[in-house]
């Protein structure tokens, strides 16, 4: 049986943030997963994760000034030091949150630079990562985007991302395969899930169009949920879509997949 995970900065995004926890597990959720934990304590999130008797299942390296539009720092060339600090700040909250995976966004291709020299620095910062991340006991998640929400996103499909981790070659660099983003770019679900299972450590999921819950739009979750579960994925699925209305209302997808 598949386990969710409740987005939070895209669920119960009605009440603040530090309140999402507690809806998360009246809810029925036993995980949680978030773009940045950094603006709290890490010791504030990490006793509402023990008062509700939650999992932190994931969340992001720091990715640059999100409110300016910035989606990730590593494809940056100029921005090595600030990536590899954020490294060490995202592992310490992490090692706090009990979190066991952190996810990496590349971010968007720098204008004037050549494709040589973002390549090359994204796998310096792949690698530097993954061992960082190694060495913490925290495993390091890569993720294509699509590139119609976020235009210009560098890492932006399945096979982009298994030539990263195939040419990175650390036993520590993972895909984070959204089901959502990997529709739009690219489609054939099951069988891309299936194909890659063994370097797939975390799923993400909301429907197409419009990025919302499942059951609203294209994609069969019914049968995709079914295919995973019989695939023996044993992960996380991460809930990270937009309520049509309030997320509460919405979860009539949930009780039918638990």
């Amino acid at each position: 049986m598949p386990k969710f995970a409740a987005n939070l900065t895209m669920l119960f995004n009605e009440i603040d943030f530090p309140e999402r926890f507690e809806a998360a597990a009246k809810a029925g959720f036993k995980g949680v997963e978030y773009l940045f934990p950094y603006a709290y304590p890490a010791e504030q999130l990490a006793g509402l994760l023990q008062q509700h008797k939650l999992s932190q299942v994931l969340h992001n390296l720091p990715a640059g000034d999100w409110a300016k539009g910035e989606r990730g720092i590593a494809c940056q060339p100029e921005r090595v030091g600030e990536f590899q600090d954020g490294v060490g700040k995202a592992i310490g909250y992490a090692r706090t949150l009990g979190c066991k995976q952190l996810n990496c966004l590349v971010g968007i291709a720098p204008q004037g630079v050549s494709a040589d020299k973002v390549r090359a620095t994204v796998l310096a910062n792949l690698k530097f990562a993954a061992q960082a991340l190694k060495e913490a006991g925290i495993k390091l998640l890569i993720e294509p985007v699509n590139t119609f929400d976020i235009p210009g996103f560098y890492l932006n499909r399945t096979a982009q991302a298994l030539d990263f981790i195939a040419e990175v070659g650390s036993d520590n660099l993972y895909l984070q395969y959204d089901i959502y983003h990997m529709q739009r770019m690219e489609g054939e679900l099951a069988n891309s899930i299936k194909a890659h299972l063994p370097q797939i450590a975390h799923l993400q999921l909301a429907d197409n169009p419009g990025r919302n819950e499942p059951g609203t739009g294209e994609i069969n979750y019914a049968f995709l949920f079914k295919f995973i579960d019989q695939l023996g994925y044993d992960g996380w699925i991460g809930c990270e879509y937009k309520p049509r209305t309030t997320t509460t209302d919405g979860l009539g997808w949930l009780k039918s997949s638990l």
